[in-house]
């Protein structure tokens, strides 16, 4: 689906684009929806202009992603996309500025670009240009990463206090809590991952995209160019100190299972050197000799087991005493 959005604020679907010999002279962007290879080549007709496709945007090269060919500036970034389902994803969009125009490629839909389209109608006319468009995108695309980094560590405070739990309540957690939470701590480590993905990304187009003339030209775009770097910047540094937590958080996690493991194994522990002493002796009563001393001793067997309750206990105190317990 294409849709051309232009400065008077009116939107043309591909039907209309596809009838006209060429686009309106206030189309200022073109938003690119999963296009098909004809709607690709109607584009390039239409703008006399290659636009890569969706193999060409997933190369890595700095130098597939950021060009300038024939006086058109071809970005690439990867946006984050499902950051409010389980399995958040990176998805490759294309910018490209081509006269006063923009285009934009993507195979996903990305909530950024819903918010962009829905603040579309405050921007004044006059600032409906390529790249101040441009500029604009980029940190509605920057707000939403924060938004979503933001929720993230918001989420993973919560899921510290349930791990570490209220020490003024002692409440007992099921057996399989900790683990349950190992999943937890997972799925917001991939979140954060693609977060510092997709800011290094973005990082990397604003620099470039800063050194281009047209926007070097527009003051204003300009400088809210350079307002979204440093956004950018702080917030990678802050997704780094989050994904410190999340790795401190699933270090804390294995170590409490460990330490409830080896409680369990300390009590089976103590519990057989318990119960030792008190096997030995009847090991020794229960052997069907011919001669011994105590078989025909009246008070054998209340002596018997006097030995054995003596011989349990006597451990178990020391075991108190020593702090094992």
């Amino acid at each position: 689906m294409i849709t051309a959005y232009c400065s008077d604020s009116k939107q043309l679907e591909l039907p209309d684009l596809s009838a006209a010999a060429r686009l309106p002279d206030n189309a200022v962007w073109i938003d690119m929806v999963e296009p098909s290879r004809e709607e690709e080549a109607n584009i390039e007709r239409l703008l006399g202009l290659e636009v890569p496709t969706r193999e060409d945007m997933k190369d890595i090269e700095p130098s597939s992603r950021l060009y300038i060919e024939n006086g058109s500036v071809f970005l690439t970034g990867s946006l984050l996309w499902k950051a409010d389902t389980n399995l958040p994803m990176l998805t490759d969009v294309a910018f490209i500025l081509t006269g006063d125009r923009l285009v934009t490629i993507r195979y996903a839909r990305p909530k950024s670009f819903a918010l962009f389209i829905a603040a579309l109608q405050r921007i004044p006319q006059e600032r409906r240009t390529g790249v101040a468009l441009l500029a604009k995108l980029l940190e509605t695309i920057v707000d939403r990463t924060a938004e979503v980094l933001e929720q993230a560590a918001a989420s993973i405070d919560i899921l510290s206090v349930h791990v570490f739990g209220d020490r003024l309540k002692k409440i007992r957690r099921p057996s399989n809590y900790l683990e349950e939470k190992l999943k937890d701590i997972a799925g917001y480590h991939r979140t954060i991952s693609k977060v510092r993905d997709s800011l290094s990304s973005l990082s990397r187009l604003l620099t470039f995209l800063s050194t281009i003339p047209a926007m070097q030209q527009d003051t204003e775009a300009r400088e809210l160019c350079r307002n979204v770097s440093r956004d950018v910047q702080s917030l990678s540094e802050h997704a780094s100190f989050v994904a410190g937590n999340i790795t401190f958080l699933l270090d804390a996690s294995l170590g409490l299972i460990n330490i409830e493991q080896n409680a369990i194994i300390k009590i089976f522990s103590i519990a057989s050197v318990v119960f030792l002493p008190p096997t030995l002796v009847a090991s020794v009563y229960g052997m069907n000799f011919e001669r011994m001393p105590e078989l025909h001793f009246a008070y054998g067997y209340p002596a018997s087991l006097t030995l054995m309750v003596v011989s349990a206990v006597v451990p178990f105190f020391f075991f108190r005493w020593k702090g094992w317990l």
